[in-house]
């Protein structure tokens, strides 16, 4: 049984928040050359506490607009006992249109997380992540959003990528892609080589999105729609990067997630991740 630290041994400990949000930043290729700047930013200082930005209706010409977004930025330590330092990082885009072909009347990306007050790696949750009304061409989508699919913190401070059920359930998600026969070439490749990676990266790659589900005009790979006159869309993507290791303990983690990463690949080319959230800190000693 771990040793519980007193009151004493608390207040040595210090903990740096770091978080981002962004609601979306990217690059048109052609037949428009044009940078997207990063879009209603906000960055949680080391010190914590609470920043929010909001922006009303934007659009990149003809491409891409949204009605209203916001992201979100808070740390602070729990004042429950046995709670250690909490924060939370929020994006969200209200009435998003692509090309008149993408659109969705609500994206939510979300990210809480725990550092404990003994050890280092942190409690992760997602809840309130989700896509509502999500439409490509006008058909409805239901996306299967997985809130769980991290699941409880590994034991003895480990890595998540040492955490056997989330292993298990990383390979499903994986083999349900590749093994599909009419999934890309390039797609079969890329998850190939994530599965080699498995259980021994100090990173993992994977989404919220288990499968979409819904008649419209493409195809869907896992979190991935393949839509033909517009480009692919990867849905929840997810990253979780342990680093700086002593004695086998991660000393930080950060975790990353993109609700949508656009790859237009039509008239118009270009990339437009949307929905980034990114949260990490340390805590010393």
């Amino acid at each position: 049984m771990a040793r519980m630290h007193d009151e004493s041994e608390i207040k040595t400990r210090k903990h740096e928040y770091h978080a981002e949000a962004e609601v979306l930043s990217g690059e048109l290729h052609m037949p428009l050359k044009q940078k997207i700047e990063p879009q209603t930013t906000a960055h949680l200082y080391h010190r914590g506490g609470y920043i929010a930005e909001h922006s009303d209706l934007y659009r990149v010409e003809g491409v891409l607009s949204f009605n209203r977004a916001y992201t979100q930025v808070a740390g602070n330590r729990g004042k429950k006992t046995g709670h250690g330092w909490a924060t939370l990082v929020t994006t969200v885009i209200e009435g998003l249109n692509v090309l008149e072909i993408l659109t969705c009347d609500r994206v939510v990306g979300q990210i809480i997380t725990e550092h404990p007050q003994e050890g280092y790696v942190p409690e992760i949750s997602f809840l309130g992540t989700r896509f509502e009304n999500l439409r490509v061409a006008g058909h409805p989508l239901k996306v299967d959003v997985d809130l769980k699919l991290i699941g409880d913190k590994p034991v003895k401070d480990a890595g998540y990528a040492k955490h056997p059920a989330l292993m298990e359930r990383l390979k499903k998600q994986y083999a349900g892609i590749h093994d599909r026969e009419d999934a890309p070439a390039e797609l079969r490749k890329a998850y190939n080589q994530l599965s080699s990676t498995l259980e021994t990266a100090e990173k993992i790659e994977c989404s919220l999105v288990h499968h979409v589900t819904g008649s419209f005009p493409g195809i869907a790979f896992g979190n991935i729609l393949k839509i033909p006159d517009f480009g692919t869309v990867e849905l929840a993507k997810l990253k979780i990067c342990h680093e700086e290791y002593e004695k086998g303990i991660p000393q930080t983690t950060t975790i990353t997630l993109t609700m949508m990463d656009l790859n237009l690949g039509c008239a118009i080319d270009g990339t437009v991740p949307l929905g980034t959230t990114s949260s990490g800190g340390k805590t010393r000693p």
